[in-house]
């Protein structure tokens, strides 16, 4: 039995060594081993299977890593981590110590630019190729960017850019969903192949010079007319007239298609290129080709069925919740819509969807017009919920300044995956979302304790007209707690005891509220008597409650999943301008995330490394309290 193809490639250098009849052999082993590493580790399947050959093709006709490839989002990157010296890790993906979900730079050479957010590959090579140009060196920048992705703004303004600068960047845009235009077999490729030869450009080039010559009126016709034949038979005219020279649609499955139009590219001269390359998600693996989601994200599962593991819900999860509470309270209100930034699975927005298809708007990646354009339904009198992950709406955050707060507009955001996320790492954790909303004016930010919570905070907000308001909540299930048949609304800035004790207070925003529980029966055992306080807002702070926690407690412990400059700043703003600090027995400590991007793991692990868990308010507390008290309660 001869050797697989694969077992010989340790990086591009040894692909480009193997002779091009090989390359679908390499391409169909490619395949196998990222359904076998996936079916291990879960993560995003279905967009790597759809540039397996495309990614061979890249790393064998390009000049990898000395040319720069950049995969926009990086959920498609897998099969090039296996073919960029990651192989003999790929089963760490999304795992602890393991390999990222995405391209990241610290992890391999080979990823020049890290990504896990949508649409940033052409700004980023654009960038590169500029550098390259100011140094003199001669290298290819290259990016594939999806379809999906181009549904962004930073997408056209980057391309907007390199067209006028006529800068030499290659961009792959990988057609996967929409179809932009289908490639119509051999007369597509020979065409595509043709146009991006040497010989049509020089041509071109030359007759552009001579027709420049002619009176204006006869350039311009023959200009329209050249734009014409080419748009006609390619569909390129848009790209073509953001200054890209366009080459397509060429079948992203067909490597005696995609080989020859690459090596052509490669190596011209010309400006900016697009080369429209159409794929298929989830290729060469039926359960992802028959998926509605093509197995876009999966967890662990049977290679032989594709059947995915089922994990044993113990509570609802928290986006369900969402979806569902949102429907409720839209079946009473007929001005509630929803908004989302193609994630409509992933906020709960598509349940909103199935009851309310005309109240229900997905306005693909495009987070700063999900915002305005909520704010804009806000000025009719609508009440839009702008669902959108905590991480995503940083990339909306002027939007949410000056289009919603400044204006004082009812918009309610939903953040979903607020604190940290697990497997997706860094890129994903909603981190910061408390600290840049809630430094805004007009701004009111809550966030849920529990999933019953969660049900009373939508309530709220479907309540609330007054401005701008905005509530938070983890990826995962909830804790667990009996759930109310409808939300009511809560008394905005207003918190609640939770358990009540004498000497510690611990004060809790978010779902930190059930270690702060278990920490407190910990402190109880030691003999410290403990309030627990769920402060449900972190702008209007209860200052009623915090200052009376202050006064009648030896020390209070704030805790919050989300970055410093959060609520526990804001409660130490408050003490400060109130003279609570002033006070010499109160001990005041706040605990918030570290001061660092943690790698992914597993939730609750990544939040015991960052002390949030019950043994970290524990030992905070006796921190607090110093040694010489802490030898007496332990005693």
């Amino acid at each position: 039995m001869s050797t697989p193809l694969l077992d010989t490639i340790r990086t591009p250098d040894d692909l480009r060594h193997l002779p091009e009849s090989q390359l679908r052999q390499v391409a169909d082993e490619l395949r196998t081993e990222t359904i076998s590493a996936v079916s291990v580790t879960g993560g995003h399947l279905g967009a790597g299977l759809g540039v397996v050959e495309l990614t061979v093709a890249l790393h064998y006709v390009f000049d990898t890593p000395r040319d720069r490839l950049i995969w926009d989002v990086g959920h498609q990157a897998y099969p090039h981590k296996i073919l960029t010296g990651r192989r003999d890790r790929i089963r760490t993906l999304r795992q602890a110590d393991g390999l990222s979900g995405f391209t990241k730079r610290a992890e391999s050479e080979y990823d020049p630019f890290g990504a896990a957010h949508s649409s940033t590959s052409i700004s980023a090579s654009l960038g590169m190729a500029v550098a390259r140009d100011l140094d003199g060196r001669q290298n290819n920048v290259i990016a594939v960017i999806g379809d999906g992705a181009m549904s962004a703004g930073m997408a056209y303004e980057a391309m907007n850019n390199a067209g006028a600068m006529h800068s030499r960047l290659i961009v792959i845009l990988n057609d996967n969903d929409m179809s932009i235009a289908p490639p119509t077999g051999a007369m597509s490729s020979y065409l595509a192949r043709l146009v991006s030869g040497g010989t049509y450009r020089g041509i071109r080039e030359t007759a552009k010079q001579l027709a420049k010559k002619l009176p204006k009126f006869i350039y311009e016709k023959a200009q329209r007319v050249e734009e014409f034949a080419r748009g006609f038979w390619t569909g390129g005219t848009l790209f073509e007239e953001l200054g890209f020279y366009y080459v397509g649609p060429i079948d992203g499955h067909n490597l005696d298609h995609l080989l020859p139009i690459l090596k052509n590219v490669r190596d011209s001269e010309t400006g900016p290129i697009l080369v429209h390359v159409v794929t298929k998600k989830g290729k060469g693996y039926a359960p992802a080709e028959e998926a509605a989601d093509k197995y876009h994200g999966v967890v662990t599962f049977d290679v032989v069925t594709g059947a995915q593991a089922k994990a044993k819900a113990n509570a609802p999860a928290y986006t369900k919740v969402f979806g569902e509470s949102l429907v409720k309270e839209a079946a009473k209100d007929n001005k509630i819509v929803a908004v989302t930034a193609a994630m409509p699975s992933g906020t709960g927005i598509d349940l909103f969807g199935r009851e309310f298809p005309a109240r229900t708007f997905d306005v693909g990646i495009a987070e700063q017009h999900a915002v305005t354009f909520a704010a804009g339904m806000a000025t009719e009198g609508y009440k839009p919920f702008c669902a959108i992950y905590s991480t995503f709406l940083q990339r909306a955050y002027d939007q949410v300044v000056h289009d919603v707060a400044i204006q004082n507009l009812p918009v309610r955001f939903a953040l979903d995956r607020a604190g940290l996320v697990g497997a997706d790492g860094a890129t994903h954790a909603g981190s910061f979302d408390v600290a840049y909303l809630g430094c805004l004016p007009n701004m009111v930010v809550m966030a849920a304790s529990d999933e019953a919570e969660l049900v009373h905070m939508v309530a709220t907000a479907a309540a609330y007209d007054a401005g701008p308001i905005a509530f938070r909540y983890p990826r995962g299930e909830g804790v667990g707690v009996d759930m109310p048949e409808q939300g009511v609304p809560l008394a905005i800035g207003r918190g609640r005891i939770v358990k009540q004790g004498s000497r510690i207070a611990i004060l809790s925003l978010g779902t930190r509220l059930a270690e702060a529980l278990k920490a407190a029966e910990e402190l109880e055992a030691r003999g410290l008597s403990t309030t627990v306080a769920d402060a449900r807002f972190a702008k209007p702070l209860d200052e009623e409650l915090i200052l009376r926690l202050a006064r009648d407690h030896e020390v209070l412990i704030t805790v919050e999943e989300g970055s410093i400059g959060g609520f526990g700043s804001y409660v130490l703003q408050l003490l400060a301008e109130k003279g609570a600090l002033d006070r010499g027995t109160l001990k005041v400590r706040s605990m918030v995330l570290p001061d660092i991007y943690q790698d992914q793991d597993k939730p609750d692990r990544m939040y015991a490394k960052a002390g949030l868990d019950a043994v970290g308010i524990v030992t905070k507390v006796f921190e607090a309290l110093g040694q010489e008290e802490s030898r007496k309660v332990r005693a």
